[in-house]
């Protein structure tokens, strides 16, 4: 027979609330001691009954060691969660202070460009005007500093070029390029036959010319 399940609310009657609480104490202690015992764990109850009366079971020799085992842990619990709601709201007032600036920023930006300057005093107008005229001061200094940069590197690469010529121009003048004595034999006696002939052959030949000298 299935056992039906059982409400949970207060028991009107007297006489049976005393019965259930004595039936229900003694199984949560005996449920406690076993726990401890099967999983070694530190265990403790504490029940007061409808009249004041105390019933207990602790694990340990003494219940006030677990008592003061639970308020330094709890005590703990409570520091951490302090902790991490100090941390979060840290967080919340950083990234609130952070959009802020990043607005500012912006609109300064927006100024700087020429907009926005209808609400802009003669003093604000002066300061960004100031702060235009460092910037271009900046912007100059930097164009000269890339200009004399890349002079510098077009001089030392003309340098190069010089010196590679003169180099170029010395090889030449110590190796030229053609001399008599360097001819064959051939060749040289035949520049000296031409060079004594002083006729010139005016036919005209067909297929692969030949050297002859008259």
């Amino acid at each position: 027979m299935v056992r039906g399940k059982i409400q949970m609310r207060r028991i009107e009657n007297a006489s049976s609330r005393l019965v259930t609480f004595s039936k229900r104490r003694n199984g949560l202690l005996k449920k406690a001691r076993e726990l401890s015992i099967l999983c070694d764990a530190e265990v403790a109850v504490i029940i007061f009954s409808q009249n004041g009366k105390l019933y207990e079971f602790a694990s340990t020799d003494k219940m006030q060691n677990t008592i003061e085992r639970y308020r330094i842990n709890a005590k703990q619990g409570y520091s951490d969660r302090i902790d991490e709601e100090l941390y979060k709201e840290k967080l919340r007032y950083e990234s609130e202070n952070m959009a802020k600036k990043i607005e500012i920023i912006k609109m300064s930006q927006r100024k700087l460009m020429g907009k926005d300057l209808d609400s802009c005093s003669s003093e604000e107008l002066q300061e960004i005007s100031r702060q235009l005229e460092i910037s271009l001061n900046n912007i100059r200094e930097r164009k000269d500093q890339l200009f004399k940069e890349q002079i510098e590197q077009l001089q030392e690469k003309e340098r190069l070029l010089l010196e590679e010529n003169a180099r170029l121009s010395k090889q030449c003048d110590a190796r030229p390029w053609l001399q008599t004595s360097t001819l064959p034999n051939q060749a040289v006696a035949y520049l000296s036959s031409c060079s004594k002939s002083s006729d010139v052959e005016t036919e005209l030949f067909i297929g692969v010319p030949q050297m002859r000298c008259l």
